[in-house]
């Protein structure tokens, strides 16, 4: 990055300024124990990893088979789990399919997007977007290969589906880059390299869009969402947040999952990244929101899939 751009980037972090907090109000989030149904004969999660609501308040799941990867003695287990609005599941795919479980999203038209952030046995280090039954319907990356070129990836974190279809990749578990594609597959552009300046990474861990098409990078390791647009331009900065992962509703609210440093789900407004809330038993990397403005969380570390909701009257 020249010195020009820096000072620029600098200047536009500066107007952005960080996240205030004077204001911010706890909304009262209440914890439902036990809220999801197991498959028979399974007594416990193992790392859950990603969450997302479909538009019936089906509560979508991605894991990694019970335990801390989908390999070995786990590799037939589904990492792909749907519940109904009660917690009953409704239907289970992907065994078989992946090393370690990842990114996680629903498109507006259902399908459902995983990255795998590993490889081995000719799986892995891809993006794949599948029907809701489980259909492949695209792949991006070379299975089972890590590198850094327009066909591979190495360790991708999380996906991003922009409004007019563009797929944004966060290649951040071993490459410290975004990757754009067309709605078809196609690379269209890469930028980053790993540093602390604005404009590098330090893993790229999830991303999300706001409704004004910003797409917010959780920088984790240099403990801050960057934000920029759809053609690479930096538009400012969120500081001191470890941004395991984010979700953004219609109402531009942000929920930004950070078990490390923050240590729970810190709720801001995108419009001005005001702080408005927070939630400390939240301990995950997923988290998403259903219509009702319940919480669900994916713990990875602390092994658990938590559904917060509002308490009466509020």
């Amino acid at each position: 990055m020249s010195h020009l751009r820096h000072l620029a980037v600098l200047a536009a972090a500066a107007l952005l300024g960080a996240p205030s907090r004077a204001s911010a109000q706890v909304p009262p989030f209440r914890l439902i124990d036990g809220w999801a149904q197991l498959p028979q004969g399974v007594t416990g999660w193992g790392q859950t990893i990603g969450v997302e609501v479909d538009p019936d308040d089906n509560l979508w799941v991605f894991h990694r088979c019970f335990g801390q990867d989908c390999v070995g003695p786990r590799a037939n287990v589904p990492a792909v789990l749907q519940y109904d609005p009660f917690g009953r599941l409704l239907r289970s795919w992907g065994q078989g399919t992946f090393v370690w479980p990842h990114g996680f999203l629903l498109d507006e038209d259902g399908n459902v997007w995983t990255t795998d952030a590993r490889g081995g046995e000719g799986k892995g280090h891809t993006v794949t977007k599948y029907s809701p039954d489980g259909r492949v319907l695209m792949t991006l990356g070379t299975p089972g290969q890590a590198g850094r070129t327009e066909n591979m990836f190495n360790g991708p974190a999380d996906v991003a589906v922009a409004p007019n279809g563009d797929i944004f990749v966060a290649d951040g578990h071993g490459n410290d880059r975004i990757v754009k594609f067309s709605p078809t597959g196609e690379f269209i552009m890469d930028w980053g390299t790993e540093g602390s300046l604005l404009g590098e990474f330090n893993e790229p861990h999830s991303l999300a869009f706001d409704s004004r098409g910003r797409l917010f990078i959780g920088d984790r390791m240099n403990q801050r969402i960057q934000i920029y647009d759809q053609a690479a331009r930096f538009l400012g900065v969120i500081p001191a947040i470890m941004a395991s992962g984010l979700y953004i509703t219609e109402e531009d609210i942000i929920y930004v999952a950070d078990y490390q440093l923050r240590e729970g789900i810190v709720i801001l407004r995108a419009s001005d990244l005001q702080e408005i809330g927070f939630i400390p038993e939240g301990l995950g990397e997923g988290v998403t929101v259903d219509s009702r403005g319940d919480v669900y969380v994916a713990e990875v570390i602390y092994r658990n899939l938590k559904k917060f909701t509002r308490r009466q009257g509020s």
